[in-house]
Parts: C-alpha cells; sequence; structure tokens
C-alpha cells in the first residue's frame, strides 16, 4: 500500500458513518444473539479455537452477520478475503481461490473466503465456488438476508452451517447506544451528551431490532442538534418510519401473509387487521391481498357462507374503482367479512378425490402462523400450529397475535344489522382465547449444519452398546427436554447421556461431570474418536464439588439443559446441590432427571414360590429384606420423598413415575453378587436370622433362580424448571 492509498484509507476511516465505526472488533464488543455466540456455544468455541468450518449466517439487515464476519477476519491465523456478491463475479472468485491456493502450497496457511450478499450470486457464480469449498481449499462465510435453503445452492447449504440471526432485543439495541457513547475512539465518548429516557425509548422502538438504523438515527440527531441534548422532538425527526423488513420475495412477505391468512381462518379478526395493516404499512401489492382473499373464500369458507366470495369478490372490484388511499376501506372490509364468516372447508374433498388419483401423494402438514413450505425441517417454522378445522365449531383457543399484542382488541363489532350477529361469537371466542392456558411458544430453530458421517458413526456404536431400559430411558429424558441444535447442556452423570447430548445439540455445547478419576480417564480415551470442537468438555469432580468448578471454569456458563441418570442416588444433599444448580441454569432452561426408585426395587424373596421354605422362616426373611429398604431414609427414598428436594431451591418440579421390565440373566458372577457370603444382601439377612437359616435361604435361592428372571424396574422422571422469568 503506497503512501496516496494509506492516507485515502485513512480519510474512509475516519468520515465513515457511525454505524461502520462503531462495529465491534472482537467477541467481547459483540452484542446480542447469545443463542449463536453466547458462552459455551459452538461458534464462539469455534472462533476462539481458529477451526471453523463453512458457515452461513442469515438474517434481518442490522443484525450482525457482516459484523461476525469481521470479528472471525479479526480473530483467526487464517487469511481472509471479503467480497460483495452484488459486486463481484466470477473472475473474482477465480482470483480468490488462486491466492489461496497459493497460501496453502507455499505457506500452509488456510484461506477464509467471505461473500456478503451471497444470495445475490447466480447459479453459475454459485456453482463455480462449490468444488473448492468441498475440497476444503477454501472455507466459505457467506451472510444472507434471504433464506438460504431457497436462495442459496442446495449443494453449498449441505456443506455448510447455518446460523439464523435473530432481530436485536430492545435492550442489546439500548447496549449498542450505551457503548457509542461512551467509546471515546470511535464513537461521542469525548462529547458530553445527553438523550432523554423517552428519546431513547423512541429510537430503540422505531429501529425495529435493526442496529444500523439505530446508530444512522443516532448520528443524525447528535450531528444535526447543537446543544447535543436529544429530546423526544429531535428523535422523533432523525427516525420517523419503522424500518420494515418486508421483500416481495423473500421470508418477510411469504410468512406475513401466512399468518394473515391463518388468522383469518381461526376467525381472529384483531390479528386479521394487524397482519393485514402490516403489509399495507410495507407497500404490498392491495391485489395480491385480494387475490388470496378470494381464494380463502372458497378455500376455508365455502358452503358455510356462500356471499363470501361474492363480498371478496365486490370490494376487489370496489378497490379498482377507488384506489388508494381510499381502497383501503374495501380491503379492510373483506379481510373482517372473511376473518367472522362460519368455517368450512367441504370443498377440500374436491383435493381428497385428486388426493385418491395420485394414489395419496403425501402432502405438507400445515402447522405455524410463519410459512412452513421451504425450511420446516431446517429452522422449524411452521411448528405449533392447531388447524381450526380439526376442532369442535372450526375453531380453536390460539393465539394468532405476536405475543407482545395478545389481548389487543381492533375490532368492536357494532349492534346494527349483520354485525350484530357476530358481535357475541366474537366477544365468546375473545374471552375463550384470553382464558386459555397457553403452552410456552416453541423454540425457533436457529441452527442448521451437515450431518459428520464419522462422527455420526462413531457415536451410532457407542450408543448402540447401551442396553435397551438404558437407551428407552435415555431416549425418554431427550424428549421430555426438547433440546435445540444451539443449546448448552450439563450431563450430571458422564455416560450414556453425554454421547446422546452430543448429537442432539451438534451447534451447542455439551459440559459432563466425570465423578472419578476413573470415569474421567475412560471418557477422555473414548471421546477420542470425536474431533476437537466436537468432544465433550469433562469435568473431574464429585457432585458435591460440581458448583465450585462451574463457578471457575464456567462461570459465563447458564445452561439451557441439565440432565441425569441416577446421578442424586448418592448424593447425601441434594436440596443444597440443587439449589446451587438452579444458579447456573438458564431462565427458560429445565433439569430432567431419571432416578432409580431404591424403595420400589423389586424384593429378591417374591422371586421364590413359598412353599420351598417353611412358612415362618419366610415370614422372618420378609421381614429382613423389607427392614433393608427403611433403614436409610435417605439413601431407600421412595417417590414422596421428591418433592422435598425442592424446596427452597426456587425450582418447580413434576414427577412421573415410569416402570419398565426385562429379562435378566442369572448368571454365576449375578449369584455371587447377591448371594455369596460377602454380599451387602446376605450380610443385612445375617443381622436377623441364624447361619442354619441363612444358609438353608442361599441354597433355596440358588435352586430356584435358574437361567433367567423378569425384573422389575420403578424410574421417576423428573422435570423440574426455572420459574424465574427470562
Amino acid at each position: 500500500m503506497d503512501l496516496f492509498e494509506q492516507h485515502r484509507q485513512t480519510l474512509i476511516e475516519a468520515e465513515a458513518p457511525l454505524a461502520a465505526r462503531m462495529r465491534p472488533r472482537n467477541l467481547d464488543e459483540y452484542v446480542g444473539q447469545g443463542a449463536i455466540v453466547g458462552p459455551g456455544r459452538l461458534l464462539r468455541r469455534a472462533i476462539q479455537a481458529d477451526q471453523l468450518s463453512s458457515l452461513l449466517f442469515y438474517g434481518p439487515p442490522g443484525t450482525g452477520k457482516t459484523t461476525l464476519a469481521q470479528v472471525i477476519a479479526n480473530t483467526t491465523k487464517a487469511h481472509f478475503i471479503a467480497i460483495n456478491a452484488v459486486l463481484a463475479g466470477v473472475k473474482d472468485i477465480r482470483s480468490a481461490i488462486a491466492t489461496a491456493q497459493d497460501l496453502r502450497g507455499q505457506h500452509g496457511q488456510r484461506t477464509i473466503l467471505f461473500v456478503d450478499e451471497v444470495h445475490r450470486f447466480n447459479k453459475s457464480q454459485q456453482d463455480a465456488l462449490l468444488p473448492w469449498v468441498e475440497n476444503g481449499t477454501v472455507i466459505l462465510i457467506g451472510a444472507t438476508t434471504e433464506n438460504p435453503y431457497f436462495e442459496v445452492n442446495k449443494a453449498l447449504v449441505s456443506r455448510s452451517r447455518v446460523f439464523q440471526l435473530k432481530s436485536l432485543e430492545p435492550d442489546d439495541l439500548r447496549q449498542i447506544v450505551y457503548q457509542t457513547l461512551t467509546d471515546k475512539e470511535r464513537g461521542y465518548g469525548d462529547r458530553t451528551i445527553q438523550i432523554d429516557e423517552d428519546a431513547l425509548d423512541h429510537l430503540v422502538n422505531v429501529a425495529n431490532g435493526d442496529a444500523r438504523a439505530l446508530l444512522n438515527a443516532l448520528e443524525l440527531a447528535v450531528e444535526t442538534t447543537p446543544e447535543v441534548s436529544i429530546s423526544l422532538a429531535v428523535a422523533e425527526e432523525s427516525i420517523q418510519r419503522r424500518a420494515v423488513l418486508y421483500d416481495k420475495e423473500g421470508d418477510a412477505h411469504f410468512d406475513t401473509i401466512s399468518a394473515f391468512i391463518k388468522s383469518m381462518r381461526g376467525s381472529d379478526p384483531d390479528a386479521t387487521l394487524y397482519w393485514l395493516a402490516r403489509m399495507v404499512y410495507a407497500g404490498e401489492e392491495p391485489r395480491y391481498i385480494f387475490r388470496r382473499m378470494v381464494i380463502f373464500a372458497g378455500e376455508d369458507i365455502g358452503l358455510a357462507d356462500p356471499n363470501a366470495m361474492v363480498v371478496a369478490n365486490s370490494c376487489a372490484q370496489a378497490f379498482d374503482r377507488v384506489g388508494m388511499p381510499e381502497g383501503r376501506y374495501p380491503l379492510a372490509q373483506a379481510a373482517l367479512y372473511l376473518a367472522t364468516c362460519p368455517k368450512s372447508n367441504s370443498v377440500m374433498g374436491f383435493f381428497d378425490a385428486l388426493a385418491t388419483v395420485e394414489k395419496e401423494r403425501e402432502a405438507d402438514v400445515p402447522n405455524p402462523l410463519r410459512d412452513a413450505n421451504r425450511d420446516k425441517k431446517e429452522f422449524g417454522h411452521g411448528q405449533g400450529y392447531l388447524y381450526p378445522h380439526a376442532y369442535r365449531d372450526h375453531w380453536v383457543e390460539q393465539q394468532y397475535l405476536p405475543t407482545g399484542l395478545q389481548g389487543k382488541v381492533f375490532f368492536q363489532p357494532s349492534n346494527q344489522g349483520y354485525e350484530d350477529t357476530i358481535r357475541l361469537e366474537v366477544a365468546r371466542k375473545r374471552e375463550a382465547q384470553l382464558a386459555a392456558v397457553m403452552e410456552a411458544d416453541l423454540p425457533e430453530v436457529l441452527t442448521f449444519g451437515p450431518t459428520d458421517q464419522g462422527q455420526e458413526q462413531w457415536l451410532q456404536r457407542t450408543l448402540g452398546n447401551a442396553g435397551e431400559q438404558l437407551r428407552a430411558v435415555c431416549d425418554r429424558i431427550y424428549s421430555t427436554l426438547k433440546p435445540q441444535r444451539h443449546h448448552v447442556l450439563l450431563d450430571l452423570n458422564a455416560g450414556l447421556l453425554t454421547w446422546e447430548a452430543l448429537r442432539q445439540v451438534p451447534e451447542g455445547g455439551v459440559y459432563a461431570c466425570a465423578h472419578t478419576p476413573e470415569i474421567y480417564t475412560a471418557l477422555t480415551e473414548q471421546a477420542q474418536g470425536l474431533t476437537d470442537l466436537a468432544q465433550p468438555i469433562l469435568l473431574a469432580t464429585s457432585l458435591t464439588t460440581l458448583p465450585e468448578i462451574l463457578s471457575t471454569e464456567a462461570s459465563e456458563i447458564l445452561f439451557d439443559g441439565i440432565v441425569g441418570r441416577n446421578a442424586l442416588k448418592s448424593c447425601p444433599q441434594r436440596q443444597p446441590l440443587l439449589k446451587q444448580l438452579a444458579q447456573h441454569l438458564a431462565a427458560n432452561g429445565r433439569i430432567v432427571l431419571a432416578e432409580t426408585i431404591p424403595y420400589r426395587a423389586l424384593r429378591l424373596y417374591n422371586l421364590l414360590p413359598q412353599q420351598v421354605l417353611p412358612t415362618k422362616l419366610f415370614h422372618q426373611l420378609q421381614r429382613a429384606e423389607d427392614s433393608l429398604y427403611t433403614s436409610d431414609q435417605n439413601q431407600y427414598w421412595d417417590i414422596d420423598a421428591i418433592s422435598s428436594w425442592f424446596e427452597n431451591t426456587g425450582l418447580v418440579a413434576d414427577v412421573e413415575l415410569i416402570k419398565s421390565s426385562t429379562e435378566l440373566a442369572v448368571t454365576h458372577q449375578l449369584r455371587e453378587r447377591w448371594f455369596g457370603s460377602n454380599s451387602n444382601y446376605m450380610q443385612h439377612l445375617a443381622k436377623f436370622l441364624t447361619k442354619t437359616d441363612l444358609e438353608r435361604i442361599r441354597q433355596a435361592y440358588i435352586r430356584e433362580l435358574k437361567n433367567s428372571l423378569s425384573w422389575e424396574t420403578s424410574i421417576a422422571l423428573i422435570m423440574v424448571h426455572n420459574p424465574r422469568p427470562s
């Protein structure tokens, strides 16, 4: 770089917009996206360890996609090349590949190729990247505002981990403002700037989760206000209109029209008006909305109200006659009419007939407010939607408005004409919606990555060695926990649950407590079959000292889930331990434990026919063995003792009793473990029986227990959540 180029670069940096100057340089400065780069997450560990694979960042503008790539550029030892798909072509790709090949061949240095707006590349340009990504010549990092499963070459997607970035939360935006006002080098820390609280609230609210829009408005407010005191009036002048993410070919378009239609189908006029307003505000073509309403009138109302099609079509014609802005009246009238109509999908009988003709070809199952046609498997869009036609009266107590607007009333029917006939019905449905017990929203899948076949085969072999009952318990624990791919989990008793956790959270992280040095050594050796990033983080400690170890070695980690199988059976102080673990549990995190109930263990005397022993001796055996399960209440507890474990811990527990039966082979080793002279069982019986009676009982057991027996087990599945607000 010559002197003139250096001077030009210095001027560009000095005169850059505030949003560019304040771009975070490292992970400590990065704000938001905790599910992606929070402590313990796979991506954060990969960046810190400089062990990146190909990545795709997907999300709205201003959420930190390009910034995250810059953070990687500042952190990695690899050569970093950045291009913009809007300006670059195949020639630029070839140049980057040539550079990468030279560096790899001459210096053994890897190359990261960052492609901003990667969806702007056409198919041939994306195809030009594929072989070099596949053979490892470059590590691709792509950033896109469009759904990669629709806009990016499927072959590239299948070879990359996809991370979905969400709009920033209000607290994140406020933190960015405070950083800007205190940063003397890049922000306004060298000035005395006062910003009113209501002005800050306005900037944060209207920025709509977009950090770039927020900083642009803040810069305008500061640079155009002589006294540098930002009031609400100044803030309103700086950012007058909310930034709207709405591309007529993108996710926002499909998701919003999907929510609009499903709100009408659910007979919710308030949500219908809300989603209609969202589309009109964003500039959606009204004729497109009318076309969808005409379709809806036939698909979801049909013969229940044949006038619905007439109204929808008449309103569309009225709109063509009057245009905007007055055309909003027939637009809203048609939407309200369709939303409050009785519903029937009898016209769908045609599609039943069509399915028969097509030999019942599998169809998509409709499931959320968001459109799920393109990424249901990857991001989980579409889960949790309750189909109104499947319920009585074709309606179900389901919220269609966003969480923050639940219960908001936009439509208030009068007592005149047709409205009077629907007024009571609308009111009844609103009351039912508010009174219904709403389950927690299903979390959205934020990450997706290709399956590592070698790792998957290794885990399959490891998990395949588990017994049938143990495998069933493991599956039950994780089906109850329902972890997301980016979650961070803690296994209280390192073993089978640890390996299953690695399968469940491939973009998250797994911590496991190894209670003894022998277990730690064995698991460390077993984990050698995995890459460094894929291995669990083993903590060599007992449960008693686990909270202390977590406070020092994982102080930043809040676990999304904590699991354990028979982890607490040998812990004498369960309540203090659980209270300490609650401090390391995320606000929406859960603990799922499977604990074998000792008191309900199968009594061995039940395996003997009564006639093999004298009645008096058999009753003596019963009393002696039963006393084993009452001598130590802390060790031989029953299911009703579990509630006491959680007293004063801040945790709430639900307990389910699971009973299972397995065939147990009666081997020589098993007989010795149960009936040998040094066994705990026989030593306990010796406290109540003579040596002669004890030997008689032992011989009876050995004689009667031949090949196998049906062993019954009772397990307490303990589901724990932290009720503190997130």
